[in-house]
């Protein structure tokens, strides 16, 4: 017969009070239906701006296309890195609940100013019905001013939402129950089912509202969207668990550094003994275990080497030692994520003004709005999702017994060979659409669409459907799971940093290229798609990621994944 004290769980999660929490009354995937319901209309809101940003800085704000994608794809990269602000805040103060809580706060308020500055006439400047954007009069400091304030500040305050919400998630199951792992290991497939689900009916419905009834009622909706799944999260709240703050992760990896450091004229000692190390009585009283050393990255162990003065800058634990090696080891898979983020960056600016320059009437009475097209991203997304976790992973886990399918890595590779083979596609179909506007007589023509379908573009945004329901998940399981039990928000915040290096590079490699191209004959990327070479700026990213492909398997293969957490549990309980 079950005891009851079996019923609590043994992670470490407790109740808002602080207080021991039971599995039967919290957290599971009762807990998560709210936070997966939350993440559906936040990022319905978030898809809801970023799908059609670009096309609201042309039309309205009178942005050129290198200057309105770049404005774009610094606002994302922006909102994509300050959850690293995010990250240490929930681990080191306030903890995740309430980090998110305070943050999604500030962001309905942000949302709601970005609303009021895209409803006022006096907020905008004059329309204007020149053929050029260069010749229609721009933006006033005030108007810019109230809609970059507005802007940035969602960006700043969802630096406290994006980490900590799929932690939150990840938090109500419990790694030391076998079912509980198991469920564990689907939620993120789920999590982004969720996410795609909320992005599907902001490309398809709001983008439309947008273009073609008003976008103070798109961002309006948008705004009511977020205020509602605040409201759901809310809700919820009686059913989570929660994990305390166990100080800051920055301060932590620094200190087994500095620590390192001044000892490395020392002798290492291969005596157990010798190195430092808390009784394992200790760390049942905040609910965790030790982590056993490692040979990887070796000269850290000097760190808790028992030698000279004992103050926490000199002295570490050796779970202290190995927590930093499990954040320091993702380093070099973060850096080969960049490049595939740029590709991302390329799909709600480059891609969609693509789509402004062909025909996208389907009937006498309707045309698709250019950024509707994401839709066909998300959509191929949402159904890759669902073959993958009931399908292919089942499979999978016959060939190769892991639970998994295959390895977090390998689900990685096969999202960056999408990614070449998407560049190279939409390359073939940019080479294309110019050969079209050249027979037609149409280059130096911006206001008449070409006499072709926007659907000709449909190859590249399908293709990055299946790229990230590959890649971008694996991320996200990746950094969640290798990070260690105390450093879980900023592990997360790993792939949102990923997501704004590659959106800061492409506003790099757009602004440069640009330039250098103008300066040696006709340019890549002017505002007239019809007298660029996109097909050129995108066959130069397809051999970028080829490079940085190579460089992925070489760091897949001397990748080393750290010990399961219930691993070092058994061995004290042994022990």
């Amino acid at each position: 017969m079950t005891e009851v004290g079996d019923d609590y769980t043994k992670d470490g999660t407790v109740d808002l009070r602080g207080n021991r929490v039971r599995r039967s009354e919290r957290g599971r995937w009762k807990a998560c239906s709210f936070i997966v319901v939350y993440e559906a209309f936040e990022r319905m809101a978030y898809y809801g701006i970023v799908s059609n940003l670009v096309i609201f800085m042309t039309t309205k704000l009178h942005q050129g296309t290198v200057k309105s994608s770049n404005n774009v794809t610094n606002w994302v990269g922006t909102s994509w890195l300050t959850p690293i602000l995010g990250a240490y805040v929930a681990d080191a103060h306030l903890g995740r609940y309430f980090t998110f809580v305070i943050s999604s706060a500030i962001y309905l308020l942000g949302m709601a100013l970005l609303t009021l500055s895209v409803s006022l006439p006096k907020l905008q400047p004059p329309k204007c019905s020149k053929a050029t954007v260069e010749d229609c009069e721009k933006a006033s400091v005030l108007q810019l001013a109230v809609f970059f304030g507005a802007l940035y500040t969602i960006a700043i305050t969802t630096g406290g939402t994006k980490p900590n919400i799929s932690t939150i998630g990840a938090d109500q199951f419990d790694e030391f129950d076998p079912k509980e792992k198991t469920h564990k290991q689907s939620l993120f497939n789920w999590w982004m089912f969720s996410i795609v689900f909320g992005t599907l009916f902001a490309t398809t419905v709001l983008v439309y509202i947008q273009d073609n009834v008003g976008w103070a009622l798109g961002y309006g909706l948008s705004t009511l969207g977020l205020a509602f799944s605040i409201f759901i999260f809310l809700l919820g709240t009686p059913y989570y668990r929660h994990k305390l703050p166990m100080g800051s992760p920055f301060t932590k990896m620094a200190r087994v550094i500095v620590a390192s450091l001044r000892k490395t004229h020392a002798p290492m000692s291969q005596e157990p003994s010798h190195f430092y190390e808390l009784h394992s009585s200790e760390y049942a009283i905040k609910r965790s275990f030790p982590i056993h050393s490692t040979s990887s990255l070796r000269f850290l162990n000097r760190a808790s080497l028992k030698i000279g003065p004992t103050h926490k800058w000199s002295l570490c634990t050796i779970t202290e030692v190995e927590e930093t090696k499990q954040m320091l080891r993702m380093l070099p898979v973060l850096f080969v994520t960049f490049v595939p983020s740029i590709m991302i960056a390329q799909v709600n600016t480059l891609f969609i003004k693509q789509g402004i320059t062909l025909n996208r009437r389907i009937t006498n009475n309707f045309s698709i709005p250019p950024a509707s097209l994401v839709g066909f991203t998300t959509v191929t997304m949402l159904v890759s999702i669902v073959i993958y976790d009931r399908i292919f992973v089942k499979l999978a886990r016959k060939l190769t017994g892991n639970p998994r399918g295959i390895t977090m890595l390998q689900r990685m590779g096969i999202g960056m060979i999408l990614h070449i083979i998407i560049m190279i596609t939409a390359s073939i179909i940019e080479r294309f659409r110019l050969k079209v506007a050249a027979e037609h007589g149409l280059i130096h023509q911006t206001t008449v669409p070409l006499p072709l379908t926007i659907f000709v573009l449909l190859p590249q945004f399908v293709l990055m459907g299946l790229a990230d329901a590959s890649l971008e998940i694996a991320k996200l399981e990746f950094f969640y799971d290798q990070a260690p039990e105390s450093m879980k928000s900023l592990g997360t915040s790993y792939v949102t940093t990923g997501l704004a290096v590659g959106n800061f590079m492409s506003s790099f490699l757009l602004e440069t290229v640009s330039r250098i191209s103008k300066q040696h004959g006709r340019g890549w990327i002017l505002n007239n798609l019809n007298e660029s070479r996109l097909d050129y700026y995108y066959m130069f990213f397809a051999v970028l990621n080829i490079v940085n492909f190579v460089v992925f398997l070489i760091v897949a293969r001397f990748y080393e994944y750290k010990a399961e957490v219930t691993h070092s549990a058994n061995v004290e309980q042994e022990r």
